[in-house]
């Protein structure tokens, strides 16, 4: 590598940069990347999941300045081999089952290659029609695919926008309701406005919230029950804004989520909306992981009742075999996002616009500028059709229904909260012999399974992570990498059999050990009582 240091000038002559975009270079480089990337991801379940790497470890290794002369691509490509790889946690390793899927696919790749290669930047439909126009209609066509009520779909008046991410798509909506209040109780209210959740919902709300304004203490995260298996229940909501309304406060909006980052769990939509409906407050559905699932029918009863919601997004990017970011949100009223996020400056004024014949998705998002994302979501769809991708979901639920056999069949395990997608929140449960067992310590219980996490992420094997609901420290296991089969689920379950056995022998020693001392300790409080008792005696 080469850096600052290396400058050399040659009779002060200036040559003249290599052409960036030349089209044979282009193809000759193009095709070293396309063989780089085949193989890594033929040898990535070789590398260990989790990154091994200490914090600062590339700073070590790379120049402190970048280099002052072109460098080859051969040279590039052989420190992202030797530098970088070693610092990726490898999403894509049929062994990941941590937070949730990243899928990826080789439609999804090209659809990426396509949208970068033409690098166009659609803002508005004047930018690049055909942007604009396949966005409105793929998310149509997958409106369809979810069964989405048509007032979602831009043939029935409302509409769907590819965001990058759900945060975005959540600020977006909270923006968009905030200012739909505030433009008939006077924009002096907004410390009067409230947002309402689950205390399983995403951290996102609670940012997006912050960033639109919401006061802090204005954020509601109400309370769930395992009996209601963390599902926001509906009179909870009715309870909270009671209260609030009784305050003076303004009820603005609802996050219902359908499978929460902790657990899966899915809020009653149908009831929440109902309850909702009473003080006109804007419900967004947020199903950010679990929305993939619903385009099969029988995971589509998980978002009845979003009929009666006002927005509802899901990632593409998560589950459906589309690269990061792809996050689809659709609004009923899109006027509302347009009123909210809209500028329209003299040099984009255009006569398109004006016709009112086009969308302009400036308006729809936080950005002026957006990418071409409609493309790879198109070839995703096309690619493989809606059968396949049904099947796709349809085989990791029933990996991930494997895994939850073997926990249940352990007696040494317990599944914590039903299983409703494909991820299994399971932990190991306290020897019967131990002292957490014998005095019921949930603190205790819980190390044991933050130790078992660490150890099995240590082995580089698999990755998991985890949650705690309910004060319960729960391990994750998400099927969702596009890589994994079978065997590998299978092979996961060895490895945790196989460090919680070295666990818990670990925990019968220390426990034994204990009791040594402990009896101990009672041998010499008895042998000193005895003496004190001998003293006593004599002197008396």
């Amino acid at each position: 590598m080469g850096s600052l240091g290396d400058i050399t000038l040659e009779n002060n002559n200036v040559m003249c940069p290599p052409n960036p975009l030349d089209p044979e270079e282009f193809r000759r480089q193009g095709h070293m990347m396309v063989d780089f990337i085949a193989d890594y991801y033929h040898d990535v379940d070789k590398y260990p999941v989790l990154s091994q790497v200490s914090p600062g470890y590339l700073r070590d290794l790379l120049p402190d300045s970048a280099p002052n002369h072109a460098e080859p691509i051969e040279a590039i490509l052989q420190d992202v081999r030797n530098h970088i790889v070693p610092g990726i946690t490898h999403w894509q390793s049929p062994n990941y089952f941590a937070y949730f899927p990243s899928s990826g696919s080789v439609a999804g790749f090209l659809g990426e290659m396509l949208s970068v290669g033409f690098n166009v930047v659609g803002f508005n439909w004047m930018s690049s029609p055909a942007a604009t126009e396949l966005e409105t209609i793929v998310m149509d066509w997958l409106g369809k695919m979810l069964s989405l009520p048509k007032p979602f779909l831009f043939s029935g008046g409302g509409g769907g926008v590819l965001q990058g991410t759900t945060c975005e798509g959540i600020l977006c909506t909270v923006t968009a309701a905030r200012d739909k209040v505030l433009n008939k109780i006077g924009r002096d209210r907004i410390g009067d406005l409230v947002i309402y959740s689950s205390d399983q919902t995403h951290c996102a709300l609670k940012k997006a919230a912050q960033i639109a304004g919401i006061r802090p203490d204005n954020i509601r995260a109400l309370p769930t029950r395992q009996r209601d298996a963390f599902g926001l229940c509906p009179e909870t909501l009715r309870s909270a804004l009671a209260a609030d309304v009784s305050e003076g406060l303004v009820p603005l909006y609802l996050c219902a989520t359908v499978g929460t980052t902790s657990s899966t769990a899915v809020d009653p939509l149908r009831g929440l909306c109902e309850v909702a409906a009473e003080h006109d407050i804007w419900v967004h559905v947020d199903a950010a992981y679990a929305g993939s699932a619903c385009i099969c029918p029988e995971f589509r009863h998980f978002i009845d009742g979003v009929e009666n919601a006002s927005s509802f997004s899901f990632n593409a990017h998560k589950w459906f075999f589309t690269t990061l970011d792809c996050c689809c949100l659709w609004v009923k009223e899109p006027q509302h996002l347009v009123n909210a996020l809209s500028t329209n400056p003299e040099y984009l004024r255009n006569k398109a616009t004006e016709s009112k014949k086009v969308v302009d998705f400036k308006d729809w998002q936080i950005a002026l500028s957006r990418r071409f994302r409609a493309l790879k979501l198109w070839m995703v769809l096309r690619s493989y059709g809606v059968a396949n991708l049904r099947n796709f979901i349809r085989s990791h639920v029933n990996m991930a229904e494997l895994f939850e056999g073997f926990v249940a069949k352990d007696e040494r395990f317990e599944v914590v909260v039903p299983r409703n997608f494909a991820m299994v929140c399971f932990r190991l449960l306290p020897p019967l012999g131990s002292r957490s067992a014998r005095d019921g310590g949930l603190e205790t219980a819980n190390a044991i399974n933050k130790r078992l996490l660490d150890a099995m992420n240590a082995t580089g094997k698999i990755y998991v992570t985890h949650a705690v609901v309910g004060g319960v420290y729960i391990i994750r296991f998400a099927v969702g990498a596009s890589l994994t089969e079978e065997r590998h689920v299978r092979s996961a379950w060895s490895l945790v059999e196989e460090q919680a056995e070295a666990l818990l022998a670990e925990l019968e020693v220390q426990a034994a050990l204990q009791e040594k001392a402990e009896a101990g300790l009672t041998e010499f409080n008895v042998h000193a009582a005895m003496q004190e008792q001998a003293g006593q005696a004599v002197h008396a």
